[in-house]
């Protein structure tokens, strides 16, 4: 422990010197060498060929040189190896090693085409480099090069190799390593046995991966850590658990990665408390820990308990990364939180983050899931780079608010940057079109998916156009390009034929395309409460029993519609005729009159849309007191004189009578209404909509 202080006083010695020898500054410098001190020996390194005319030693030059690599301080490599006057492959190999470690992968392959002479390092280093910097395909090129020029691969070249085997998928690639290792006889080196485990678990060949596992007499605790997150890779959570109490009695004691990998599997298996039991009694937390409890609660729909997870976590003082922030505001985009969004924003910008790639496609996600494409806009402008990711997001968030222009312009704009679009583009660019049916340009854009950019239409594009199709009448036309898919049409398919047919009052296609969701997805109520209410408009009641009877002998549950809007930073949530809220009174107050002013303009209620054999009292009480409108209500209560838009969030899609409500309060109250259903946005202004009547 007294070593580095002493090191440090000798060096501060010499450097206060006006001269000194070679053989000490020599002295100094191997010793920062051997005890790590980089930042040391760089000054010694400057120091010394400031006062000494001669050239330093090139033994003393590689080792310095494999210092600044070892530590990935790429520039001060570059610049010692640019001064040598002697380069050996000793030399080549540590400029190698400093691209890899830095993540510089153009430097590093341009360093190895121009070396004038290569070893089998040089070969392990660069393979390595591009394995772990994300370039698994170039990984293995280089591999097989290697091996056509007669360098024999150690065991460490081949544990890249199998990891960049991993990375791509191929197994058919990692066999054949496999093969090779076999015959080199590396089987004795745990590396191996874990780089094997791991790429048979990550290609879905969990059995041959356990068979390794079970085989390796020197496990370690990676392999332990790699064999359950194998598992919870190939959907086998439960076995982790067993995995987990197998690892304890080896006597090899869990850490971090591995209660983050348990985590992550209880999560999986819907476990979410019995995750946050694990997570609650494990002492040392990372990141990774506090990450992995926070998707688990995010994928499992419990975004409220993500947010105050969050800022538990920045009440222990620790610093979130680039994951955690996007899936924090990821929580805040599914729950439309402004407030919360803004308030990560704001933790991202402390940290330094919210320029990052990951947290600002986030970010613009959530400002737009919010209602706020503008504030959306302005994260994209400052980005310092862009990736499709980013494109796609304001693309999807201009569509999905009603900027249907916009996001064909970005569409185009991004065409020009030369960035190249992906499935997920032509969602955005297919719902633009939708919304505006623009079936021309919809048909145009559908076919150049294929036609033009290479790629391959999925069933999301193929309903985006049943959609079009259909909302514009040509149902027949729209059963026919199902009929057309390359591949069996599953419930979003037939989910979008039913709509439409229900809209247009398509009753054939409707029963054709109930009978396939009744069999793909029999515990789903929707499609049964669709085709009821479609008989119930028609009169015909015998059908209207006959679909309830089938649901109650299946067991089929219907799922409430509620809405919820959030006043002064707590979210409050209504069901229809909703009457728990401590401020039930105030609210049903509030609507009545809102209700009564209506009608004196003109407005009048639907009561042809309650589809029950009740009298128009009953039906007036059902259709008046929705969710979105008890929502609507409750913020004109809390806020009745502001001039900020009141913001409402609906899990279901608005019915047509809350959504002309939602149009006559815009004129009437003189405020912006934003109300996001489950298919897209609705910015009530001045008595219109942003979708045009068309959702």
């Amino acid at each position: 422990m007294q070593a580095k202080p002493k090191l440090r006083q000798a060096i501060d010695l010499l450097c206060s010197r006006g001269s000194a020898s070679s053989e000490a500054y020599t002295h100094l410098i191997l010793e920062c060498v051997r005890t790590n001190e980089v930042d040391q020996a760089k000054r010694l390194q400057s120091h010394m060929e400031h006062h000494l005319f001669q050239p330093p030693d090139p033994f003393l030059q590689n080792q310095l040189l494999h210092l600044y690599a070892k530590f990935g301080k790429v520039r001060d490599a570059q610049n010692l190896f640019d001064k040598m006057l002697e380069r050996d492959v000793f030399s080549w190999n540590a400029l190698l090693s400093a691209y890899a470690k830095s993540g510089s992968i153009q430097n590093l392959q341009a360093t190895f085409d121009r070396m004038p002479f290569r070893d089998s390092v040089s070969y392990n280093t660069t393979i390595a480099g591009f394995a772990g910097n994300g370039c698994p395909k170039e990984s293995l090129e280089l591999f097989r090069r290697m091996q056509s020029e007669g360098f024999v691969p150690t065991e460490y070249t081949n544990v890249s190799a199998l990891n960049a085997a991993a990375q791509l998928l191929d197994l058919r690639r990692g066999k054949e390593i496999h093969g090779s290792v076999i015959v080199h006889k590396f089987l004795g080196n745990t590396f191996i046995w874990n780089a094997l485990t791991d790429m048979y678990a990550k290609c879905g060949e969990i059995e041959q991966a356990r068979w390794l596992f079970d085989h390796l007499a020197n496990k370690n605790l990676i392999s332990w850590n790699l064999m359950i997150s194998g598992y919870v890779k190939n959907g086998q959570p439960e076995k982790c658990i067993g995995l987990l109490h197998e690892m304890q009695m080896s006597g090899h004691m869990p850490d971090q990665v591995t209660m983050s990998t348990i985590i992550a599997a209880y999560c999986q298996c819907r476990c979410v408390d019995e995750a946050r039991k694990v997570f609650s009694e494990f002492k040392e937390k990372d990141i990774v820990c506090w990450t992995a409890m926070l998707v688990g609660y995010a994928k499992n729909g419990r975004e409220e308990d993500a947010l105050l997870l969050f800022n538990e976590m920045l009440l222990e003082h620790v610093k979130p990364d680039s994951y955690t922030l996007s899936s924090v505001v990821s929580s805040c985009a599914k729950l439309a939180s402004l407030y919360h969004g803004q308030a990560v924003h704001g933790k991202s910008i402390l940290a330094g983050l919210d320029n990052n790639l990951l947290v600002s496609s986030a970010l613009i996600d959530m400002y737009s899931k919010c209602g706020f494409v503008d504030n959306a806009r302005s994260v994209f402008n400052m980005m310092p780079t862009r990736n499709v990711i980013s494109w796609n997001a304001m693309i999807v968030g201009y569509a999905q608010n009603g900027h249907d222009k916009d996001a064909l312009a970005f569409f185009e704009n991004m065409l020009q940057q030369k960035f190249k679009p992906d499935n997920v583009t032509f969602i955005g660019v297919l719902s633009a079109c939708l919304h505006s049916n623009w079936i021309e340009k919809g048909q145009g854009y559908f076919d150049s998916i294929s036609n033009q950019h290479g790629l391959i239409p999925t069933v999301d594009h193929y309903a985006c156009m049943v959609n079009l199709l259909g909302r514009l009448g040509r149902i027949d036309q729209a059963v026919d390009l199902i009929k057309s898919m390359p591949h069996e049409p599953d419930c979003l398919i037939w989910s979008t034929l039913l709509s439409v047919s229900a809209v247009k009052g398509d009753i054939a296609n409707a029963e054709m395309a109930a009978r396939y969701l009744f069999e793909l997805d029999p515990l789903n109520a929707v499609p049964y409460v669709m085709l009821s209410n479609m008989y119930a408009c028609m009169g015909r009641w015998k059908d209207v029993a006959s679909v309830r009877t089938l649901m109650k002998s299946k067991n089929v549950k219907k799922f409430a519609g509620y809405s919820w809007i959030e006043i002064d930073n707590q979210v409050h949530k209504f069901t229809s005729e909703d009457r728990t809220h401590p401020e039930t009174e105030k609210i049903y107050e509030e609507l009545n009159m809102l209700i009564r002013k209506f009608q004196e303009d003109g407005f009048t209620p639907n009561t042809n849309l309650v589809l029950h054999d009740v009298g128009e009292d009953e039906k007036f009480k059902s259709i008046c007191f929705h969710s979105e409108k008890l929502a609507l209500a409750f913020g004109l209560v809390k806020k009745p004189n502001g001039v900020t838009p009141i913001r409402i969030i609906k899990n279901i899609r608005i019915c047509s009578d809350c959504h002309e409500f939602m149009k006559f309060a815009s004129r009437i109250i003189r405020r912006q209404i934003i109300l996001r259903d489950s298919n897209r946005f609705h910015h009530f202004a001045t008595g219109k909509c942003s979708c045009k009547d068309n959702w």
